[in-house]
């Protein structure tokens, strides 16, 4: 797992921000986390496959969580979207002690049905993430984003095309595998879960379920966005981070 400091501010508190399945902390976070206005220190990281990441052995999410937790020493903030939310997740209930705050973003604590991750890891390894690219264009953004922001869109599907395809299927498995939906009222950490108005993949019900399941939870749908809310919108997710943390 490769990390990336987005905002350099040494002596700010620690915000660790994580990935959506396809993309790279950079495509999908950098914008926000310059709006951040050097509150945080923010480090971002990358799923095996992703970026820069090496492809690993076969993992869980439970494994995923750990290694963010060897990324920094002491406590942090943490923000995530969709399988960075629930890495996110994990970690609130692996090391709560670790995590001042948490976002959860366009996630949920079961995401997508098991039988449709396998099938999709299955479609990768044969055809490469090439063929996640089209149904990504549509589910990934709120309608008229491609048109507003044709830059933004085009670095996240060039993100996507780029993965390896092994990395891509074995975080696929790792999601097929992930539900701590009974866990839920374990973690008392403050968590802000952020849903997108448009989002297919974890619609507000299933984000909803978070912040209602945790002990002290908050939801905030955002409109005009679909499942990247941090590209979609930083501004508005950087305004929740920095109202919720602060």
């Amino acid at each position: 797992m490769n990390a990336t400091t987005l905002v350099q501010a040494l002596g700010r508190p620690a915000l660790l921000v994580g990935p959506s399945l396809g993309t790279t902390a950079e495509t999908l976070w950098r914008r926000c986390a310059e709006q951040l206005g050097g509150r945080f220190h923010v480090i971002g990281w990358d799923l095996p496959g992703h970026g820069g990441s090496p492809v690993a052995e076969p993992f869980e999410i439970a494994g995923l969580a750990r290694a963010v937790l060897d990324l920094v020493d002491g406590p942090f903030y943490y923000a995530g979207d969709s399988v960075g939310g629930a890495v996110g997740l994990q970690i609130l209930l692996d090391a709560p002690d670790r995590v001042t705050g948490a976002a959860l973003i366009c996630t949920g604590a079961k995401i997508g049905a098991a039988g449709d991750w396998r099938a999709r890891a299955a479609t990768v390894r044969a055809s490469g993430t090439a063929a996640m690219v089209d149904t990504a264009a549509q589910r990934w953004f709120a309608p008229g984003f491609l048109g507003r922001e044709p830059t933004v869109a085009s670095a996240l599907l060039l993100a996507l095309h780029e993965t390896d395809a092994e990395g891509y299927a074995q975080t696929c498995e790792a999601l097929a595998t992930f539900d701590v939906r009974d866990r839920l009222g374990e973690i008392s950490v403050p968590v802000l879960a952020v849903a997108g108005a448009h989002d297919g993949p974890t619609p507000p019900d299933t984000v909803a379920q978070i912040a209602h399941g945790v002990r002290n939870g908050r939801l905030v749908v955002l409109d005009d966005v679909a499942h990247l809310a941090p590209a979609e919108d930083p501004a508005a997710v950087a305004a929740l981070i920095i109202e919720e943390f602060a």
